[in-house]
């Protein structure tokens, strides 16, 4: 199983969208795919009309309050989720000041690792302790930006992160790349393309900015309101091309 999430301490910037339209892009594919809410928003969560049974999340699972099968929900075809709920924010803190917190979603996923073939994290906004506990699982990890100055700004602090943790915790941790959402290189919008670029200048050798990116569409958020799969709901948006695009390179990019 690879272990993807999609990561930004800036809120807004599309890792709730990403996280379900990749996963539901690799279904398509014929994948099996758990996803993993870990934000205490639930934003993920509440993309689906289903829930959990027996009212047990993420935090559960951690605090070894639940099993991984009394947890999972399946919500669509060869697609798992494991719910967030409102609680985990107060759940996080008490783990965070566990000693060896950072391995306890790691530990978790371990014995469901032949179930799937991917695994997809959506993280809160914010390097919080599930944040890095989400980096240690991590096999890769992709930023979601908007072409915005403090977006560029905040970068650095997340790639610092991703080195820490690789240096303590998770050598194999990858940061897959940075892909641009709500933009697009024909918009009029100058600022947002100087950013781009100098985004793009900043990480040239690491060659961490995308080819994709992410035009601005309403067809995302619809069809996130209609809890249904972009792919039949709107097909040949630009929203569905693009995350259709953006999981090639992603998959590129991990091989």
């Amino acid at each position: 199983m690879k272990i993807i999430s999609f990561t930004n301490h800036k809120g807004g910037v599309g890792k709730t969208t990403s996280t379900l339209n990749v996963g539901y892009a690799l279904t398509g594919r014929g994948h099996k795919v758990l996803l993993i809410d870990g934000d205490a928003q639930c934003n993920l969560t509440m993309c689906f009309d289903e829930q959990s049974a027996s009212g047990h999340y993420i935090g559960s699972l951690l605090e070894g309050r639940s099993s991984f099968d009394t947890t999972i929900v399946p919500v669509a075809p060869n697609l798992e989720l494991l719910p967030a709920s409102p609680q985990l924010g107060y759940v996080e803190k008490v783990l965070g000041a566990q000693q060896g917190y950072e391995f306890l979603l790691q530990e978790a996923l371990e014995p469901i690792a032949e179930r799937y073939d991917y695994c997809l994290i959506d993280t809160p906004p914010s390097l919080s302790a599930m944040t890095y506990m989400v980096l240690v699982a991590s096999d890769a990890i992709f930023i979601p930006a908007q072409p915005e100055y403090f977006s560029f700004e905040g970068l650095q602090t997340i790639l610092e992160a991703c080195a820490r943790v690789r240096k303590r915790n998770n050598p194999g941790l990858r940061v897959g790349g940075i892909f641009f959402t709500k933009y697009s290189k024909t918009y009029r919008r100058k600022l947002h393309h100087d950013i781009v670029e100098a985004t793009t200048e900043r990480f040239a050798t690491e060659q961490l900015v995308m080819h994709t990116s992410i035009r601005d569409n309403v067809s995302l958020a619809e069809a996130q309101i209609q809890r249904q799969n972009l792919y039949e709901y709107a097909p040949t948006s630009n929203g569905a091309q693009d995350y259709q695009v953006l999981t090639d390179e992603i998959l590129t990019r991990i091989s």
